[in-house]
């Protein structure tokens, strides 16, 4: 699965995509509000583990993530 974080301008929030190996856009959710994209994937138990991953990266890269 891969990460991408995006930069918010003005009114338009920051964001989250995460994506599977074939690039396929698997949840867009904003990074102030990760919980129903993440119990929908049924990565719920695991948010703690991402949102660390994804507070730490910076914007515009993309991060491979290894669960």
């Amino acid at each position: 699965m891969y990460i991408i974080k995006v930069k918010g301008v003005a009114k338009i929030p920051d964001y989250v995509q995460l994506r599977d190996e074939e690039f396929t856009l698997l949840a867009y959710f904003r990074v102030d509000r990760p919980d129903k994209s993440l119990e929908k994937l049924g990565l719920g138990d695991q948010k703690d583990a991402i949102m660390n991953v994804i507070n730490e990266m910076p914007f515009g890269i993309i991060k491979k993530l290894e669960l």
